[in-house]
């Protein structure tokens, strides 16, 4: 297949749709665009979404190479956090029996009938959510209430694979923002011969419509000032839009300080040396009036949310990471 081929796979349809805004709104003809768009693919593997979501085409060549693509992230993960290991942290029942010492909530998953009867019985709403699922994808919040056949409600958790997590009753100062969702903080951590470092950290919040948070659900995502725990700048969401205060709460972003700061770090830095293979992890944490919770862990943290808050590319953090391994273990890892 050649390059154009490849590069021209997908909805085609949508991008050049997407592309005649982009021609709209800055000037560039449509030609321009797709003659960057296939110079993007040739020096960085780009596709439809990357070259959208960086604004790729408005980037110099030495500004375009420091862009992590799901190439870049494929090669850099099977070295940090290889995939014979990837269902201690996909499998989310597995995470939440791993982790069980940072999950302050209760959950159901292949238990009995007669358990999931007890954990009906306990909590008024929950989430469900697939057992192996990106994006927050399938993830619905239930009322017990709203069951009216627990049997096949039974059957139909097991034929989909799916389980129940107890509700997350989050941090009161962060409900005043949103209350509609759970809304959790993604840090990204790093961790090698017994030291573990954050590399990143951003919060994330619903758009008070939906129950769930995430970038890829309508939710947007805001700079987390790693020393003292205070957002930093504006919320942006997946399609870029810019919010200086939050749609429905309007209370502002910037400056707004994350309750228990502190015990958020400790947490994600000592869980990032639980798994001896996994090394690099992007940690959902909830904040509670108690102190934090994990909601779950990726052992592959993409890179969309990363890049747009800090409108660059990051190939500087797989350096970093790399860097590491190379001078621990004597080899030569490249990104």
């Amino acid at each position: 297949m050649s390059i154009v081929s490849y590069a021209l796979k997908g909805n085609f349809k949508k991008f050049d749709e997407n592309l005649k805004k982009v021609s709209k709104e800055t000037g560039l003809s449509m030609w321009s665009l797709r003659w960057k768009f296939l110079n993007c693919f040739r020096l960085l593997g780009s596709g439809y979404s990357d070259f959208l979501n960086y604004e790729l085409y408005n980037k110099t060549k030495k500004e375009l190479l420091e862009y992590v693509t799901i190439k870049d992230q494929d090669r850099f993960y099977e070295i940090v956090s290889p995939s014979k290991y990837k269902t201690a942290f996909t499998i989310k029942p597995n995470f939440l029996k791993n982790f069980q010492k940072y999950v302050t909530r209760d959950f159901f998953a292949e238990g009995s009938f007669e358990e999931l009867e007890k954990f009906l019985d306990a909590h008024e709403c929950f989430m469900m959510k697939p057992y192996d699922g990106l994006g927050g994808h399938g993830v619905e919040k239930v009322y017990s209430k709203d069951i009216e056949d627990r049997e096949a409600f039974f059957q139909k958790l097991k034929e989909d694979k799916s389980f129940l997590e107890e509700y997350v009753v989050q941090h009161a100062d962060i409900s005043k923002i949103c209350d509609a969702s759970v809304n959790t903080i993604r840090v990204m951590t790093f961790a090698y011969d017994g030291k573990s470092e954050i590399l990143f950290a951003a919060m994330r919040f619903g758009n008070g419509e939906g129950a769930v948070d995430n970038f890829h659900q309508g939710g947007m995502s805001v700079l987390v000032d790693l020393e003292t725990g205070k957002l930093t700048g504006r919320a942006f969401n997946k399609n870029l839009d810019r919010f200086d205060s939050h749609p429905k709460s309007k209370i502002k972003f910037d400056g707004f300080q994350i309750p228990n700061w502190e015990k958020v770090k400790e947490i994600v830095l000592e869980a990032a040396l639980v798994n001896e293979h996994i090394h690099c992890v992007g940690w959902d944490v909830a904040v509670t009036e108690e102190g934090a919770t994990f909601i779950e862990g990726n052992r592959r943290p993409g890179y969309d949310l990363v890049q747009v808050l800090s409108n660059r590319g990051r190939k500087d953090i797989m350096r970093h990471c790399l860097d590491i391994m190379n001078e621990v273990d004597g080899t030569n890892y490249r990104i």
